[in-house]
């Protein structure tokens, strides 16, 4: 399972990843395991880490990003929105001198206003960083509608923690309601849409709004978990449409997998359809 879905445990790992995605013409964002730091020493080392991958990858542009989870930078800690901001704004500007950028990964519901408000900042100077948005709560159609600006780029995500009633929706059909209304809120907007879904379902009314509010295939792109639909992922990138794998790091792999487990019942099946199938 770990081959599958993550790199590797060491920088070399990733940046073999890095390469031999880019062969098959797929791009990349790097996340470097760690999220939930419980010190500032821990925040550190998580800056560190991405500085040495940015450093890594000067020369690919934005063929290869990077995603950052706030909690690995010490969002959770007293003091939390300075010390995130502080330890991962030198992530920001070294990706920017290298022609990259950085997206910021969303967490707990009870992290958004909070992640939010730091990427506000960020953008001020670096308008290119990226967040993510997660159909299943229910703010996201009024936050989707907010960062539906030019030059602002938003991976829409159906959402993998466990959340309350009164904060997200409960059902599948709900969820993917919910993904399709804040999908067309992102693609009929002015900002650059990055479409985190392996549902069929959702790349084929992606492509239906794309026809349909006139987008250049530059102007958005297809995102997808390293190890997951990788035919599909090759067939989009041979289409001539920009795909990107989320290729996950270091060595922290098992409590992402225990992380991601325990969260929620449905990734249990996800993972192990995925495991199951060359598909």
């Amino acid at each position: 399972m770990v081959d599958r879905f993550v790199a590797g445990e060491s920088l070399d790992d990733a940046l073999r990843a890095t390469r031999e995605l880019a062969e098959r013409g797929i791009s990349v964002t790097l996340d470097h395991l760690g999220e939930g730091i419980t010190s500032p020493t821990g925040a550190l080392a998580s800056r560190d880490a991405y500085l040495r991958a940015l450093d890594a990858l000067a020369g690919y542009g934005t063929r290869a990003e990077v995603s950052v989870k706030l909690s690995a930078f010490g969002q959770a800690l007293p003091g939390g929105d300075d010390l995130a901001l502080a330890n991962v704004t030198p992530v920001v500007e070294a990706a920017a001198a290298i022609g990259s950028t950085v997206t910021l990964d969303m967490e707990e519901a009870s992290t958004v206003d909070s992640t939010l408000r730091i990427l506000a900042t960020l953008r001020a100077r670096h308008p290119s960083t990226g967040a993510v948005l997660q159909s299943y709560l229910h703010r996201t159609p009024h936050d989707a509608a907010a960062l539906a600006t030019a030059g602002s780029r938003v991976r829409l995500v159906k959402g993998a923690y466990r959340e309350a009633a009164g904060v997200a929706l409960q059902s599948k059909a709900d969820v993917e309601r919910a993904y399709e209304q804040c999908l067309e809120i992102l693609m009929t907007g002015a900002g650059y849409p990055m479409i985190g879904s392996h549902d069929p379902r959702m790349i084929a009314y992606a492509h239906e709004l794309a026809v349909r509010t006139g987008r250049a295939r530059d102007s958005y792109e297809f995102q997808m978990l390293y190890g997951i639909r990788v035919p599909e992922q090759n067939r989009l990138a041979a289409d001539g449409y920009l795909v990107r794998a989320y290729v996950p790091f270091g060595a922290d792999w098992y409590g992402y997998f225990m992380r991601r487990l325990a969260e929620r019942p449905a990734n249990v099946l996800f993972f192990l359809r995925a495991l199951a199938s060359r598909n």
